[in-house]
C-alpha cells in the first residue's frame, strides 16, 4: 500500500483521495506501481489546477461573459466532484466558489458600465452636433467637408440611445450638414470664371505637348511630359465640353511620343535578349565545373568564362539577377572547394579533431562501463540515467568522427 498527504493506494490497487468528508474512491490502478498510480492522479489534479487558474485569469482580464464563465465553472466543479484526481480538492472547491462570486460581481459591474457608456455616448453625440453646427458656418470648404465626413464616421461608431433622443440629435446633425452643403454649392457656382482661366492655361499646355510629340530626346522629353501633367492638374478644371477635348489632344500627343520611345526600347531589348542567351550559355558552361574535381583547372576555366562574360553587353534588367546568380553560385562552389582543401590539409585542425575524438571516445567507454556496473548491482534507475547521457555523448562522438573523416582519417 502507498499513500501521500492527499491520497493512498490500497493492496487491491484502489486509489483514494482524502477530503473534508472523508476518503473518496478515485479509481482503480493495475498498470504499475502504487507510486505511479498516485503520480498519475496527482497530474490530473495539477491539470484541474491549471484550468482553474486559466479561468480565473480570463474572468479577471478578459471580456468573458457571465454565461460562459458560469458554464466553465460548472464544468470544472463537476471534475472536482467526481473525485478523479488526488490533491486538495476542498481547496479547489473554495476557489470555484470564489470565482462564482467574482463573476456575479463582474455582471453587476457590466450593468453599471453599460449605463455609463450610454450616458457617455449621449454626451459625445451632443458634442458632435455642436461641432457640426459650428462647421456649417465655415468657409473652409475642403477641411470643413472632410471634418463633417469624419464626424459622420464617429457618429456611426457610437452606441444608439433611446429612439427619441437619438432622432432629435440626428435631425440637428443632419440639418447642419445640409446647410453646409448648400453654402458650398453656392460658392462653387461662382467658380465658372476661374474655369475659363483653366481652359486658356490648358490650351497652352496642349500646344507644347503636341510640339514635343516628335522628339527623340527620350529622357528629357519624358521628364517634360511629367512636368506638363503636373501643370495640367494644377490648372484646375475647365468647362466639361472643353476639358474633354483638351484632354484627348493632350493625351494623344503623349501617346505618339511614348509609342515611338517604346519601339526604340523594344529594339534595344531585342539586342539585350541576344546578350542574355550568350550569358546563359556561359552560365551553363560554368555550371559543368561543379562539383569541383580539379580545383586549379576549374579556376583557370572559370577565369576564361568570366572574361568572355564581361565582353558581352547588358541583358534585360528583370533577367539579370537570375543569370548572374548562376555564375555567382559557381564562384561560391569554387571558393568553398578552396576552403575545404585548406581545412583538409591543415595539421593543427586535424590534431584538434583527433584530440576531441579521443576525449569523446574515452567518455563513451567510461559511460558504458558505468552502465554495466549499475545494471550488475541492480541499480537500473542509475543505469537508465547514464544511458541517456551516453546517447548524447555518442552523438557528439559520431559527429566528431565524421569531421575527422574530412581529414582522411
Amino acid at each position: 500500500m502507498s499513500s501521500d498527504p492527499w491520497g493512498r493506494v490500497d493492496e487491491t490497487g484502489t486509489v483514494y483521495v482524502r477530503t473534508a468528508d472523508g476518503e473518496q474512491v478515485v479509481g482503480s490502478w493495475q498498470a504499475g506501481s502504487p507510486e505511479e498510480a498516485l503520480a498519475y492522479f496527482e497530474r490530473k489534479y495539477d491539470g484541474i489546477v491549471v484550468e482553474i487558474g486559466l479561468l480565473e485569469r480570463r474572468v479577471k482580464t478578459t471580456d468573458l461573459s457571465a454565461k460562459d464563465a458560469t458554464t466553465a465553472i460548472d464544468h470544472l466543479r463537476q471534475q472536482v466532484d467526481e473525485h478523479h484526481a488526488v490533491g486538495d480538492l476542498d481547496a479547489l472547491r473554495k476557489r470555484l466558489d470564489a470565482l462564482v462570486a467574482t463573476v456575479e460581481a463582474r455582471r453587476e459591474e457590466r450593468k453599471v458600465l453599460k449605463a455609463k457608456q450610454t450616458d457617455e455616448a449621449k454626451h459625445a453625440k451632443e458634442a458632435l452636433v455642436t461641432e457640426a453646427e459650428e462647421l456649417a458656418q465655415s468657409e473652409q470648404w475642403r477641411s470643413a467637408g472632410e471634418r463633417l465626413r469624419a464626424l459622420v464616421d464617429t457618429w456611426k461608431g457610437l452606441p444608439r440611445l433611446d429612439r427619441k433622443s437619438d432622432d432629435e440629435l440626428w435631425h440637428r446633425f443632419s440639418h447642419a450638414r445640409s446647410a453646409f452643403s448648400k453654402r458650398r454649392k453656392a460658392h462653387f457656382a461662382a467658380l465658372d470664371a476661374q474655369r475659363e482661366d483653366a481652359r486658356k492655361a490648358k490650351e497652352k499646355l496642349v500646344t507644347e505637348a503636341e510640339a514635343l510629340s516628335g522628339s527623340t530626346d527620350w529622357v528629357t522629353t519624358a521628364a517634360r511630359y511629367r512636368d506638363l501633367m503636373t501643370e495640367w492638374k494644377a490648372a484646375g478644371r475647365a468647362q466639361r465640353e472643353s476639358e474633354d477635348d483638351l484632354w484627348n489632344r493632350f493625351r494623344g500627343a503623349q501617346d505618339v511620343f511614348f509609342a515611338a520611345r517604346s519601339e526604340v526600347f523594344a529594339e534595344r531589348d531585342a539586342e539585350q535578349g541576344e546578350n542574355l542567351k550568350l550569358k546563359e550559355e556561359l552560365a551553363t558552361e560554368a555550371e559543368k565545373l561543379v562539383p569541383v574535381k580539379d580545383l586549379k583547372a576549374a579556376r583557370a576555366v572559370f577565369r576564361g568564362i568570366n572574361e568572355r562574360w564581361e565582353a558581352i553587353g547588358h541583358v534585360p534588367r528583370d533577367a539579370r539577377p537570375k543569370v548572374e546568380g548562376r555564375m555567382q553560385a559557381v564562384e561560391r562552389a569554387l571558393q568553398e572547394s578552396e576552403e575545404s582543401e585548406w581545412r583538409r590539409t591543415n595539421p593543427e585542425a586535424r590534431a584538434r579533431a583527433e584530440g576531441l575524438t579521443g576525449q569523446l571516445q574515452a567518455a563513451v567507454d567510461k559511460l558504458r562501463g558505468q552502465i554495466d556496473t549499475a545494471r550488475a548491482s541492480g541499480n537500473n534507475a542509475r543505469a537508465d540515467k547514464l544511458a541517456k547521457e551516453l546517447e548524447g555523448r555518442q552523438a557528439l562522438l559520431d559527429q566528431a568522427l565524421k569531421g575527422l573523416e574530412e581529414f582522411g582519417g
